[in-house]
């Protein structure tokens, strides 16, 4: 939470979309929400399985904003990210950003640390990429600017990650947010971006300009990932 706290472009509001943990989370965000001058909501389900689609879906309602971005958890935030992506915005359409991997030994190191100074980390990211703490790096050194070569000409699975993607809330609404029958991990960010491009909306990249940082953490259970990926292929294929 301290990435979006000393975001560079302030004119945001935090909705923090919670599939079942439990009631010492709330506690935490309510403590935070009251010291912090950013407007925080948190919106809950029970644990019943990996349901973020559905959880996605309830903050999607519970915000207020016009244009929605959309950042996991386990990322943390570059200074300008909400800055880079309102610059990024456009009226019909979307924009999918990338992330930068993080490894395992980097990422205790910084939980442990307990606070977060992007600038300490920037100043450490050489070293970090040379132990292979990180996979990539120039996107970080490297901000390019908006241009038509960011456009996307159809629908590619490629770099869609739902833990950073951005869109206007009217266009959201009108394909129903995301799909609740995708639930266990898997293919719900892919079905999103597909569902958005069928009804009209272009899709931008967001590269070398919104890049995340990905804290390392033991995969969730893949078993539903087949099966959602077959019920994305088959909207594809369906005319």
């Amino acid at each position: 939470m301290e990435e979006l706290a000393s975001q560079t472009d302030t004119n945001f509001e935090v909705v923090i979309a919670d599939d079942g943990s439990r009631e010492e989370t709330s506690q935490l965000i309510k403590a935070y929400a009251q010291s912090s001058h950013m407007k925080i909501s948190h919106v809950w389900q029970p644990d019943l399985g990996f349901r973020k689609a559905m959880v996605l879906n309830k903050a999607i309602a519970a915000s207020q904003g016009e244009y929605l971005v959309f950042l996991d958890g386990d990322c943390l935030a570059q200074p300008d990210f909400i800055a880079k992506h309102r610059k990024l915005s456009q009226h019909s359409v979307m924009v999918t950003g990338s992330r930068i991997l993080l490894g395992k030994t980097l990422t205790r190191q910084l939980c442990e640390h307990g606070h977060w100074s992007y600038k300490e980390f920037f100043v450490n990211a050489w070293p970090y990429r040379l132990r292979g703490e990180l996979n990539k790096l120039l996107p970080l050194m490297l901000k390019l600017p908006d241009n038509t070569v960011r456009m996307y000409k159809k629908f590619e699975w490629r770099r869609i990650k739902g833990c950073n993607m951005a869109a206007w809330r009217e266009d959201v609404l009108i394909i129903q947010g995301f799909d609740e029958e995708l639930q266990g991990w898997g293919h719900e960010d892919a079905d999103f971006v597909f569902r958005l491009q069928r009804s009209g909306i272009k899709r931008k990249s967001g590269a070398w300009a919104t890049e995340v940082l990905h804290l390392w953490h033991l995969s969730a259970s893949k078993e539903n990932a087949a099966k959602n990926a077959e019920i994305v292929r088959a909207k594809i294929l369906a005319k």
